[in-house]
């Protein structure tokens, strides 16, 4: 039987990328955009468009009720072509917006569906400041100021609505600074880089093999260690399409 996978943020720098690859594993992808354009390329790509705002909470679960997904994918930023410096004050706030709000309208609309599962993008560089090889129980930088605040208080937000909400079975993938095709870096860039092909692949490998948890999908680094997604998930950080 075909599994339905709803994919919030399809049209996104990751799941631009990750909608084809679950087409091509065989499942049904409902995906989100806000741009007409874009609801064209992922119908192009085999992907059933879903044109809503993930701040319509009523909107949003309407869609994923119809879906009726076995797993909702949450892949949702709000950050500017090419994260252009002179937008991402502004971008910071909105994507923070996106982690707390967008995220418990999306586990609201997951639960009016009677979807169990929920696999989610975190991030890998949101460890409080450390000369080891953090893991994922090390402790977030809760201590930041300015912008990372902002950025770090909404990552917590996202992780603490996911990991409590009873009766949701949630993988968190803490991507490293993403790099290659429709990002902004098309070579390895920041301390914890990963390419983007194999973000979009720790997704995959996480809903095929039913793993949950928190899982950094970062290239090897001093900084943070990957060893848990290679040894439960078998994933590597050399993959690419």
């Amino acid at each position: 039987m075909q599994r339905n996978v709803f994919l919030a943020g399809a049209a996104g720098a990751i799941g631009s990328r990750l909608g084809p690859m679950l087409v091509a594993a065989g499942y049904a992808v409902s995906g989100t955009t806000r741009s007409p354009e874009r609801a064209l390329e992922l119908e192009s790509k085999g992907v059933t468009p879903i044109l809503v705002n993930v701040f319509d909470r009523d909107a949003l679960i309407e869609a994923v009720v119809r879906c009726a997904p076995s797993v909702v994918i949450h892949q949702l930023t709000d950050l500017p072509n090419n994260l252009d410096p002179a937008l991402m004050n502004d971008a910071v706030v909105k994507n923070a917006r996106i982690r707390r709000e967008g995220t418990r309208n999306l586990v609201d609309a997951a639960l009016a569906a009677s979807c169990p599962r929920i696999i989610a993008q975190s991030i890998a560089w949101a460890y409080a400041p450390s000369t080891l090889s953090c893991k994922e129980e090390a402790e977030l930088d809760t201590h930041a100021t300015g912008a990372r605040k902002i950025s770090i208080d909404g990552v917590i937000a996202l992780e603490t609505c996911l990991l409590t909400t009873p009766g949701l079975v949630t993988t968190l993938l803490r991507y490293g600074q993403l790099y290659g095709p429709g990002t902004a870096h098309l070579k390895v860039n920041g301390s914890v880089p990963i390419h983007i092909d194999a973000a979009a692949h720790a997704a995959i490998l996480a809903l095929k093999q039913d793993a949950s948890g928190i899982f950094n999908i970062t290239e090897d680094s001093a900084s943070v260690s990957n060893h848990k997604a290679r040894a439960i998930l078998g994933w590597t950080p050399d993959f690419r399409l």
